[in-house]
């Protein structure tokens, strides 16, 4: 995606939260600048998506069904 734009070509702000240790159980911590930037609280759940060539991606489920729906929205 040519320029930093996502699919429906709308500049999206790009920020490195740090790092993150994945623990013997196989958890990670995500930084506080990032739950509190995405507005992610205990108890949430996450979508885990990934491919091998690109690696992982995490997401409020509800930001997917969001993007989903300007799609259609474009296309009627």
């Amino acid at each position: 995606m040519a320029g930093g734009k996502h699919i429906l070509g709308k500049q999206k702000p790009q920020q490195v939260f740090g790092t993150a240790k994945v623990g013997d159980r196989g958890q990670i911590v995500i930084p506080k600048e990032a739950r509190e930037f995405f507005g992610i609280e205990p108890g949430d759940t996450l979508l885990i998506l990934g491919r091998s060539e690109t690696g992982l991606i995490v997401s409020k489920p509800e930001t997917l069904n969001n993007l989903a729906n300007e799609i259609f929205q474009t296309i009627e």
